[in-house]
């Protein structure tokens, strides 16, 4: 089922994965830019550089032998003497400061030191800027990579995507619904940093499989919970066109709730095609199951109508109404289906298409949704479909969940709609 998709899904997570790592090696091959100009980085040069403190400049020493030579005056000397120490004393000064005017070539002055910090101040500061303007400057990309992490950009992205839009299209996805999904995939991917030799893959399945499910989720319920709260009988009635498969899967669903415990009566809505009360009729028979019908061409409204009432009589749990399959594009039938949400208000209204209608089945789904609010949808032939459009979009379309899935011709091939079911199926482990 959906293997078609599955496999266009598949191949967008290999070709990201693939890139991203080639990216991440090339990075890695790659010499550190002040290696390949030369330069020591800066922690090295800071343990290379000796400690100013522990040895002296020559200058120091000339200053501490000349203080030490120096004779120590009187408490009051003679003025003559006065005057030639203090003529000494000038002379010397001036000497250590010639002296400290060439310094010593291993040892670094402090104005040099402090035009280092600057500098790498600034280059910080740079980096940030480049953050700051959406992009990772070098220092940050560094640093992830003396981490042992590589980032996903969006350029790495962004062919992928485009490839992956044609994938979505071309499995009949609608196309606000591709776009959610593109979206959610740049948005849960862009940005994020895996470490080296983890799987760059498992990001992608968890960020396409996250968007997947956003959108296959749609207004999701609890169906057996909600069938068994209601007041009893529980009405649901079902629409769609013809030939979609409706009539069936009204006698799944009546197998369905059997083998759940809870009894149900049949109604034929359908009075305007021939041959419809005598196909509901076999399902009954087949089923054990009573059927109201009327004649043809009766008012669809009074036949749900009378199963409601011979429910409430009986005890009977749930009443499963057919109505005239009708294209969405016929006024009557239409406004059939309307008088019927009226008058009968049923506790429930499920769309049933083909799967494999793919978009035609969507936009269907929009327009039976418009003209009587549905509260969910049944997909038949699922099995058959390799494309999963429609299990995608109409959800997210009607803004209703999709209910179940008909898998077969059998009256127990109907399998409850399992959102994370489904898109780990399409997804992968």
């Amino acid at each position: 089922m959906f293997d078609g998709l599955k496999d266009k899904l598949s191949g967008f997570t290999s070709d990201v994965e693939e890139d991203v790592d080639d990216d991440a090696l090339e990075a890695e091959d790659e010499p550190d830019a002040d290696e390949a100009d030369g330069e020591v980085p800066a922690d090295q040069a800071t343990d290379a550089e000796p400690a100013t403190d522990a040895q002296p400049s020559e200058g120091d020493t000339a200053e501490s032998t000349a203080e030490t030579d120096q004779p120590q005056a009187d408490p009051e000397p003679p003025a003559a003497d006065s005057e030639a120490t203090a003529e000494s004393a000038t002379a010397s000064a001036t000497a250590v400061e010639d002296v400290d005017a060439v310094p010593d070539e291993e040892s670094q002055p402090d104005d040099a030191a402090e035009t280092e910090e600057d500098a790498a101040t600034e280059a910080e500061s740079e980096s940030d800027e480049d953050d700051d303007d959406g992009g990772r400057g070098l220092a940050a990309k560094a640093k992830l990579m003396a981490t042992g992490k590589t980032v996903i950009e969006e350029e790495d992205l962004q062919s992928h995507l485009d490839d992956l839009e044609l994938a979505l299209l071309s499995s009949d996805v609608e196309m606000s619904v591709a776009n959610e999904i593109l979206d959610g995939v740049k948005e849960n991917l862009t940005g994020q940093t895996r470490r080296r030799l983890s799987s760059t893959g498992n990001l992608v399945r968890d960020a396409l499989r996250e968007s997947l499910y956003d959108v296959i989720n749609v207004g999701q319920f609890d169906f057996d919970e909600r069938v068994q709260q209601a007041d009893k009988p529980v009405t649901i009635v079902f629409t769609g066109v013809n030939g979609v498969g409706k009539t069936t899967s009204i006698a799944k669903l009546a197998q369905y709730f059997e083998d759940r415990g809870l009894s149900t009566v049949l109604a034929n809505g359908d009075t305007y095609r021939a041959g419809a009360n005598e196909q509901l009729e076999k399902h009954a028979e087949n089923l054990d199951k009573k059927i109201i019908t009327h004649e043809q061409g009766s008012d669809p409204t009074a036949v749900v109508y009378d199963a409601v009432e011979y429910a409430k009589a009986n005890d009977i749990d749930v009443v499963l109404g057919d109505t005239a399959g009708r294209l969405h594009t016929s006024d009557d039938l239409m406004a059939q289906l309307e008088k019927i949400d009226r008058n009968i208000d049923p506790d429930m209204t499920l769309f049933v298409d083909e799967a494999v209608a793919g978009q035609d089945a969507v936009n269907r789904a929009r327009e039976f949704n418009d003209a009587a609010e549905i509260d969910g949808a049944i997909l038949t032939k699922a099995d058959a479909d390799p494309q999963g459009g429609a299990a995608i979009s109409v959800a997210h379309v009607t803004g209703k969940p999709i209910l179940f899935l008909g898998t077969g011709q059998d009256y127990d091939d109907l399998e409850p709609f399992d959102p994370e079911e489904i898109v780990d199926s399409l997804i992968g482990e």
